[in-house]
């Protein structure tokens, strides 16, 4: 490993230690007033955003098992940019919105017994997709990022190792992101 890897690998985890803090710190600091009404358009396009990236990993996928490098990589670079503009707007609207409830149906904030008994045992199914999703967001950044600084130096090897990993993973947060958006939509307050 060269001075540039230990560079990378420490910006990397600087990177995620940010973003992690950041995500954190949305929950805990009031939003701020007034809300602008294009927010209201975030997660639409963040769940557009979702199902874009989960096709073009597949895309990629396609395009890396038919030797076609080049538009491997072309098609995991837009994918980058656009995970990067689904964080950006996951930022943004979270600082406005706070989290939705699911099941929420009357948008009070507040689940009643109807409200529940109608959800049912679709809540837990909920809270488990949505768990795996943010525990595997989290931990696939740093999977990414590596990948990247691997693919980009031509370090096939170590970039085949960790994409072992990453790619399921991301394609997984990619897919689960749509799946909670689908399931959470009907409950938003706006």
């Amino acid at each position: 490993m060269n001075f540039n890897d230990k560079f990378f690998l420490r910006l990397i985890w600087i990177v995620t230690a940010v973003v992690l803090l950041v995500v954190i710190a949305l929950k805990l600091v009031p939003p701020p007033e007034p809300t602008p009404s294009f927010i209201y358009l975030f997660p639409h396009i963040i769940g557009g955003i979702n199902a874009t990236c989960a096709v073009l990993l597949i895309v990629s996928l396609i395009f890396i098992k038919r030797k076609n490098i080049q538009a491997h990589k072309v098609t995991n670079v837009i994918t980058f940019i656009l995970s990067a503009i689904f964080l950006l707007f996951y930022i943004v609207f979270h600082l406005y919105e706070k989290d939705t409830k699911y099941g929420d149906v009357d948008h009070n904030g507040v689940l009643s017994a109807i409200e529940l008994a109608a959800v049912g045992s679709t809540r837990y199914i909920y809270f488990f997709i949505l768990a795996t999703h943010i525990i595997l967001a989290i931990v696939v950044l740093p999977l990414i990022l590596v990948s990247f600084l691997r693919g980009f130096n031509m370090q096939v090897e170590r970039h085949k190792k960790i994409v072992r990993w990453a790619y399921p993973v991301w394609l997984y947060v990619a897919v689960t992101g749509v799946i909670v958006y689908l399931m959470i939509s009907p409950y938003y307050n706006f």
